[in-house]
């Protein structure tokens, strides 16, 4: 009976065919786009915004071409300031960081922006900036939009300087020793701080040396040029003509290495000065700190110490108090003067230009002692006596800057004349010695 069973497993079974979707339609792929721009009225949309940005592209090349214009013409009017009006109305300078010079040639076309750009203030620190110079710098960039914090000790320094910028958000002032450690946050420095007249580095030679030389070391550079590393800010020096020392060259360009008295009763000044040039260039090519360095020569202007010994400081407060006119040796010995808002334009030009220097900074035009009475008599009082007196120790001959490398390089020279420029200063030195308000207002 099992033999009758069968294996039915051994059927052959039917193969079905293999399972083939339907071929897609060819015009499908161009029937979804256009169900979608259909849908909701998006194709509406789409015209309308062509026609919306072909209109403005059509306005383009008119609304350019008159904005060209304009800036050119705001551009040009922005910097025929004079040097007169910069230092009587700083709000009204052309001067903008990154822009160039005013109006020079050479340098004066490098980085210029058009003035309908508004320009981002900086935050910079100005040392010394109670001083006489360094109040000045601030009120310049104060007035170009930037934020300014002052570091002053306040030795020769004075508050009355700042006094009109209290309240200013922009506007800051630490009293602090440059000698100590400096924390901050800036995009600029502007390293002013140190006694500059005779009478005060005299009186202290030991301070004065300290704040720029200590063993080895320039302390207040030291501490300043740390900080310009630490932030990534550019710093700039403010030395001095005195680094040149009793020049035997005449006039006295950058390259020349001085004659200077390391023992003397100025060097306290003039080789601090010179080891800070050192420092700050050892900064520059060691640590790649962004260096600019300003050879300052003789500068006069309101704020000036009324008894600070220098020279037009002493012939106008003696020519006001009417007190003889105090001339040291034979009144042969030759300076030359620039106004404090010369001084101000190249400092600002320097540190927004690309070049480290050092440059002179100073007004060519050149006086003797004896010339330089006489304009302070015809000034003040033809009738004021000259009265002689033995000369100093280690009182240069014959001072004047060749100021060829700034012409050339930052576009700058002085405006202001020394018969222009003094009234101005003697105004200031009336108010102050005398509190002649009337004539202060009137002369500003």
């Amino acid at each position: 009976m099992g033999s009758e069973l069968t294996y039915r497993r051994h059927d052959p079974q039917p193969i079905s065919d293999a399972y083939s979707p339907k071929p897609n339609k060819p015009w499908l792929s161009v029937i979804r786009p256009l169900r979608y721009l259909l849908r909701e009225q998006r194709l509406v949309f789409v015209l309308v915004g062509i026609l919306i940005g072909a209109f403005f592209i059509s306005l383009l090349p008119n609304s350019s071409s008159s904005a060209s214009s304009s800036s050119s013409i705001a551009f040009r009017d922005a910097y025929s300031v004079s040097a007169s009006d910069q230092f009587t109305n700083p709000g009204r300078s052309g001067y903008r960081p990154g822009f160039g010079s005013l109006g020079g040639s050479g340098a004066s076309g490098i980085g210029k922006v058009p003035l309908g750009l508004k320009r981002k203030g900086l935050r910079i620190v100005v040392t010394g900036g109670a001083g006489f110079v360094g109040s000045h710098l601030v009120d310049r960039l104060i007035a170009r939009g930037d934020s300014v914090i002052v570091v002053d000790n306040f030795f020769t320094g004075n508050k009355d300087n700042v006094m009109h910028h209290f309240g200013n958000p922009r506007f800051e002032l630490i009293r602090h020793d440059v000698v100590e450690p400096l924390l901050l946050e800036v995009d600029q420095i502007y390293h002013l701080a140190c006694p500059a007249s005779p009478v005060h580095y005299k009186y202290n030679p030991v301070k004065t040396i300290i704040s720029f030389n200590h063993h080895t070391n320039v302390v207040g550079t030291l501490n300043m040029l740390g900080l310009a590393k630490r932030v990534g800010a550019r710093f700039l020096l403010t030395s001095t003509s005195e680094v040149y020392g009793d020049p035997l060259q005449h006039p006295q360009v950058e390259t020349y290495w001085g004659n200077v008295n390391p023992i003397g009763v100025r060097s306290c000044y003039d080789e601090g000065k010179r080891t800070a040039e050192t420092l700050a260039m050892d900064y520059h090519r060691g640590a790649g700190v962004e260096v600019r360095i300003a050879r300052i020569f003789n500068t006069y202007g309101p704020r000036m110490c009324i008894d600070d010994g220098r020279v037009v400081s002493n012939f106008v407060a003696q020519a006001l108090r009417k007190e003889p006119l105090t001339v040291y040796g034979d009144g042969k010995q030759t300076r030359s003067f620039q106004f404090v808002s010369d001084l101000v334009e190249g400092l600002m030009r320097l540190m927004e230009g690309e070049h480290v220097g050092p440059f002179n900074l100073g007004n060519p035009g050149e006086f003797t002692m004896l010339e330089l009475a006489q304009v302070v008599q015809e000034t003040i009082d033809p009738n004021a006596k000259i009265e002689f007196k033995p000369n100093t120790e280690d009182d240069p001959h014959k001072r004047k800057p060749d100021i060829t490398k700034a012409k050339d390089l930052l576009g700058w020279e002085p405006k202001v004349a020394l018969r222009k420029g003094l009234p101005m200063m003697v105004a200031d030195f009336r108010q102050r010695i005398f509190g002649d308000h009337k004539d202060s207002s009137s002369s500003a």
